[in-house]
């Protein structure tokens, strides 16, 4: 029996014994036994013989000739070896760029366009808006802007000294969230812009309802204030405050909102929300972001004396003039660089701000263990709350800043590492400012001798010294204790 394929030859027919099947070729010959489980034989089909060799016409080359055994090689190939599978592009890792092109890159770039606004071109994207995204701004962005109630016009009327003439592009890429199934959202510029908005403005929003809440109940700790900022601006509630603006469309275009389940609703709609603000921030300050969430009036809320008087209570007067404002409070002032040279109008609101001040710090350093059962302000707890958001803000900023090419969850990941409440603690104890805390005369003893339980302290102390700071003489200041006095980058050479 003889099969019809050209390229196999049987050596004899099959019979009941044992079949020997040889295949040749011009290039090399190969002998095949096959381990049959039935001891019945079958006929064999083209399905159950695999091709180990092919043979080319012997007529086509002179047989030495190396075309003619490439060609044998190449169509081998085909059969024992088969094509793998390339991975896709974004898998491979690309050289990296020379550095030519890299600086070419980041001067094109729309993030090195604002020189008086270093922040705020930091959070553009890293490339020019192309077609699709023109496409959505024309289609979408009227819509956005009535809803949040902003004047329909382009905001490219403004001057270039005004931060709110990038105003559409950052409200643009605040709404392209990672979850759209669009391509244009899985663009590069518009992913890491998205990513980039949305990681400062969840910071932007902690430290606004903070300041709401430390106003709202005077008298309560931070746990319960807590609790009312996670209640509101929680993934649950979040879709509730998005369908009030009616902002839905715009997040998802082609779905009904209420009948997605959870987890495709509340990831997108809280990204979003995040860069919102973000931009909003960015474009008009925190008054904006104020008027937004709280619609207050004018004037009426979020100045920094009155969040001053919600952390520093009325009574902390009866300190002044005690031993540790005497002994230790210099000593403080000294190594904080303090009071800071400010002109004012009024010689009397200068002396008012350091009488602040002095008060401030001796509540900074002021333990829950000492006066708290007589008063429920008196420690540093609410300081130390205003003092964490604020520091949280700051730090958000000077990454972004500082790293123009990274994606929001990578600047996440280290906001987190550099913010751990171990190194923060660590930072106060650098400058020899840990033996200024007042405890109380039960725990003293403990507290000295147990890293555990001081470590902590030191921390919260860190931070009310920042809430001070912002209450007193704004954010400029904070930046200047974090990174010019307590070095948190860790940047500055260590003293031998």
């Amino acid at each position: 029996m003889e099969l019809s394929s050209p390229f196999l030859h049987l050596s004899k027919p099959y019979s009941s014994s044992a079949p020997d099947l040889s295949f040749s070729s011009s290039f090399s010959p190969f002998s095949l036994q096959p381990h049959l489980k039935n001891p019945k034989f079958r006929t064999p089909t083209s399905q159950n013989l695999r091709i180990f060799a092919v043979a080319v016409d012997p007529q086509e080359l002179p047989k030495n000739s190396p075309q003619r055994l490439l060609k044998e090689l190449n169509e081998r190939k085909k059969f024992t070896s088969p094509k793998k599978k390339v991975p896709p592009k974004k898998f491979i890792l690309k050289p990296p760029l020379d550095d030519a092109k890299l600086a070419q890159r980041f001067l094109n770039s729309p993030q090195l366009s604002l020189k008086s606004f270093p922040l705020l071109s930091s959070c553009l994207p890293s490339s020019r808006l192309n077609n699709a995204d023109k496409t959505w701004i024309e289609e979408y962005l009227l819509e956005a802007k009535q809803a949040l109630g902003y004047p329909l016009e382009p905001s490219d009327r403004f001057g270039d000294d005004n931060p709110a003439k990038q105003f559409d592009t950052l409200l643009y890429l605040a709404f392209q969230h990672p979850f759209s199934s669009s391509e244009r959202t899985n663009a590069r510029h518009v992913r890491s812009g998205h990513s980039r908005l949305s990681f400062l403005g969840q910071f932007v929003l902690e430290l606004a309802f903070a300041e709401y809440f430390l106003q709202r109940y005077p008298r309560e700790s931070p746990a319960p204030i807590r609790e009312r900022v996670y209640g509101l601006i929680g993934k649950s509630n979040l879709p509730k405050w998005i369908k009030a603006a009616s902002l839905q469309n715009l997040i998802f275009p082609y779905d009904d909102m209420d009948r997605l389940i959870r987890k495709e609703r509340e990831p997108p709609v809280k990204l979003v929300f995040w860069a919102l603000f973000g931009a909003i921030y960015l474009c008009f300050g925190m008054p904006e972001v104020y008027r937004v969430l709280f619609e207050p009036p004018e004037d009426a809320l979020f100045a920094h004396p009155r969040l001053f008087r919600a952390c520093v209570p009325p009574g902390m007067h009866r300190f002044r003039g005690n031993i540790w404002d005497y002994d230790s409070r210099p000593q403080v002032m000294l190594a904080l660089g303090y009071p800071l040279a400010v002109t004012d109008r009024i010689p009397d609101i200068t002396e008012a701000r350091n009488i602040e001040l002095g008060l401030g710090l001796q509540l900074c350093f002021m333990h829950p263990s000492k006066y708290k059962f007589e008063h429920p302000r008196f420690c540093f707890e609410r300081l130390e709350y205003v003092g964490q958001k604020i520091q949280d803000l700051v730090m958000a900023e000077r990454l972004i800043m500082k790293h123009l090419d990274a994606p929001g969850r990578w600047l996440q990941e280290r906001h987190r590492r550099v913010l751990m409440n171990k190194f923060c603690g660590r930072y106060l104890r650098d400058k020899n400012l840990h033996p200024f805390i007042i405890y109380s005369e039960q725990v003293q003893d403990s507290y000295e001798h147990n890293r555990r339980l001081r470590n902590p302290t030191t921390t919260a102390v860190q931070q009310a010294i920042h809430g001070l700071s912002y209450t007193v003489y704004g954010k400029p200041d904070v930046r200047r204790l974090m990174f010019e006095v307590f070095d948190f980058e860790q940047t500055q050479p260590k003293a031998m």
